[in-house]
């Protein structure tokens, strides 16, 4: 009786650890240009100007049964900032924004997510920029996962925030320029 109940107990517990899905490792596409971490700004209270950093990498793992164990790391790099204007880049480059000479890297490493509906969640996490650390927020959404046409998997999320530039050390170019929002689009393919 009692190998009967042992052996009934290992295949339930087999059972039970097959059924389980667990969160896939995933590199963010930035080769296939498939990523962005897109800023807007505004430009005196008049309009805004937009742009990107176009050179970063990052990891994240997910599991849609349970996305809270998901997790994100992005490293990107300071010095790929576009804006369609040489000159503006340069400045905004310069010590008077962003120093990216002295602060070339910024990160983000998330510590929590919660679900906040079906297909969305708070992502929080500490965000490095201009050689400040802080606790930042980001308004998530989760595009979709499968099979892509190359015989890889992919999954694709779109998050949002937007950053009060002192709490950073940068002072805005003026008083409706001290907020930067950020829209990010990554779309991830699954480690093999």
């Amino acid at each position: 009786m009692l190998k009967k109940t042992l052996a009934a107990l290992a295949i339930g517990s087999a059972l039970l650890t097959a059924g389980q899905v667990m969160a896939a490792d995933y590199t963010i596409d930035k080769e296939g240009q498939h990523a962005f971490v897109d800023w807007k700004i505004s430009h005196l209270g008049y309009s805004f100007i937009h742009g990107t950093f176009k050179d970063f990498d990052g990891t994240f793992s997910w599991d849609a049964a349970k996305p809270e164990a998901s997790k994100i790391a992005v490293d990107l790099k300071t010095a790929s900032l576009w804006s369609n204007h040489a000159e503006r880049d340069k400045h905004i480059a310069s010590k008077d924004f962003l120093d990216v000479s002295k602060y070339p890297q910024a990160t983000f490493v998330s510590t929590s997510v919660k679900t906040t509906g079906e297909k969305t969640a708070d992502v929080t996490g500490d965000l490095t920029f201009h050689g400040v650390t802080k606790p930042v927020v980001f308004k998530a959404v989760f595009n979709g996962e499968g099979k892509d046409p190359w015989g890889g998997e992919r999954a694709g999320f779109n998050a949002k925030t937007t950053l009060n530039l002192n709490d950073f050390g940068i002072k805005g170019p003026g008083p409706t320029s001290q907020t930067l929002d950020l829209d990010i689009s990554l779309e991830g393919v699954k480690a093999k």
